[in-house]
């Protein structure tokens, strides 16, 4: 036995330090000699943090029930990671409600009121009720008070956060997902699981209000964890927000990279799961322009409520009005605050396509109605951008410009480019009679921003404005890879010359881990499988 336990010492110590290849090999072979519950719940830790999930839990079931038997607290605690990570990994409802009853079950015969909310924590985190949500997460923060249990209090306030902005409060929310946020990075907390679920919650929320900018600003934060840990984003739903933070903030390469990313970590995930990995890919393929593959990522998922409103978007895209307002009527109801916003704000458009600006005003009642309730930013800009397309149709340009300019700093405030672009081309269709020149003027902004982030079609639909107004305008790149940012042109010149990514980094100004996302997102929107193909296409696109 002393040379399993010290194998189990070693692989603690490896955790401990985040080492968890060196883990894995110690608890591997202790399990090897010996299947105990201590060394198969520190084999999946080590497996989970190696991104190696299916092995993770087979592992923690094991030794759950060992500790069933020899340790019931220590299988409470088992049981509630299963839980929790049942839910974020698989979007498996059933399996997540299943081990969160027996966790709350068995804290109840061990009697310890610290196993009992961390118990309750599990069984409303996969709660549709974010009532339920905020009560039993303040309970369980007394306790954790009470018992100066931190790793406890801090994920208390990070769902309580997390169920608070669901229900619209947003900055309520944000105030508690915040101190959550730095407590847990402050070290307050004794597991770095901790980390992994203020983070993964802060993420997700931020993606529901739009509050990119937060994201990014904590990234820098996390810095720290990261070169010690690695990253936090270890299940499918967190990387598949940060993917979605990414493209929400124009940083469209990394964005493809951390979606493709999700969307391998969803592969063995219930359809939940992977319909949020696939509707926020697809969102971003709408973005750029390629309706055609961001429909065939929605397949299969048409009926789940997070691809719904990128289904809407894509038909109205596609000119199938009738389409997108059956479906859109369908979901209304169902949808939370902050998608029902998006949802109204389509289905103002899509009435204004149609003629109706009574109908179209009445949305854009309701949605201004829906912001004065919340305190959600990308509500409030939703809603006048809708109002400015409204008052415009209805001929009332000085006051559509008043409200479009509003929505525009709205979605500049949220640090969303791409939204404050398309706002700026509302902007000059209102300007057209009364301003000409500033008509121009936010036309010609709003298509060097298509053009940096890769937006074909806005790209294209902007020119053609500027066109039809009598300005001379250039597409920027070699006609047929519209779809690549500068940036990734400037790459994909220096990589048609022979360069390395060293090189190109070097002669670009710019990190090598850049030029790596830049070199895979050209070779993805290209359709080409190397660098060579890459190069080739290059030339044959400027003959």
């Amino acid at each position: 036995m002393e040379g399993i336990d010290g194998l189990l010492a070693a692989g603690e110590k490896a955790l401990g330090a985040g080492d968890w290849v060196a883990a894995r090999a110690a608890f591997g072979e202790a399990v090897g000699i010996s299947a105990t519950a201590r060394g198969l719940a520190g084999l999946g830790d080590a497996h989970w943090w190696l991104g190696e999930v299916r092995e993770a839990f087979s592992c923690w079931e094991q030794a759950y029930a060992q500790f069933r038997r020899t340790d019931p607290a220590q299988a409470v605690f088992t049981a509630i990671g299963l839980s929790f990570l049942y839910d974020a990994n698989f979007g498996d409802r059933a399996a997540a409600r299943g081990w969160a009853a027996r966790a709350a079950r068995l804290a109840k015969q061990v009697g310890d009121p610290v196993l009992a909310a961390w118990s309750s924590l599990a069984r409303v985190a996969c709660s549709d009720d974010p009532s339920r949500v905020v009560a039993e997460c303040e309970a369980a923060y007394g306790v954790a008070v009470e018992a100066s249990d931190f790793d406890l209090e801090l994920c208390a306030l990070s769902l309580w956060g997390w169920a608070l902005i669901n229900n619209g409060h947003v900055l309520e929310g944000t105030e508690l997902l915040d101190e959550a946020m730095a407590g847990a990075l402050g070290g307050e907390g004794t597991r770095p699981d901790t980390v992994v679920f203020t983070s993964c919650l802060l993420m997700r929320s931020c993606v529901r209000g739009a509050d990119f900018i937060r994201v990014v600003q904590w990234m820098r934060s996390v810095d720290a964890f990261v070169e010690r840990y690695g990253c936090p984003y270890l299940h499918a739903t967190c990387r598949a927000s940060y993917g979605a933070v990414l493209a929400g903030i124009g940083d469209w390469s990394r964005a493809e990279t951390e979606l493709r990313a999700a969307a391998d970590l969803a592969r063995d995930a219930l359809p939940a799961v992977q319909a949020e990995a696939a509707a926020f890919l697809a969102d971003l393929r709408l973005a750029q322009g390629r309706l055609t593959e961001a429909r065939r990522l929605l397949t299969g998922f048409e009926d789940r409520p997070v691809a719904v409103p990128v289904l809407a978007a894509i038909q109205l895209a596609g000119g199938e009005v009738s389409v997108a307002l059956s479906l859109i009527d369908r979901y209304l109801d169902e949808s939370s605050p902050l998608e029902e916003a998006r949802l109204r704000e389509m289905l103002g458009q899509a009435r204004l396509q149609r003629g109706d600006i009574a109908g179209a005003a009445a949305e854009a009642a309701r949605l201004s109605a829906l912001g004065a309730t919340t305190d959600s930013g990308l509500i409030s800009a939703r809603a006048a951008r809708l109002c400015g397309l409204t008052l415009a149709a209805d001929g009332r340009h000085r006051d559509a410009v008043r409200r479009l300019s509003a929505a525009q700093t709205w979605f500049g405030l949220l640090e969303m480019p791409f939204e404050v672009a398309r706002t700026r081309m509302m902007l000059a269709e209102a300007m057209t009679v009364d301003d000409p020149a500033s008509a121009v003027a936010e036309a010609q902004a709003a298509l060097a921003v298509f053009e940096d982030l890769g937006a074909a079609m806005d790209a294209e639909a902007a020119a053609a404005w500027l066109r039809a107004a009598g300005v001379t305008t250039s597409r920027t790149g070699p006609r047929g890879a519209g779809l690549l940012t500068r940036r990734e042109h400037d790459v994909l010149t220096e990589l048609a010359e022979g360069l390395t990514n060293p090189e190109i980094a070097s002669r670009l100004y710019i990190s090598r881990r850049t030029v790596e996302h830049h070199v895979a997102s050209i070779l993805s929107k290209l359709g080409v499988r190397n660098r060579t193909e890459a190069a080739a296409r290059l030339t044959q696109l400027r003959q």
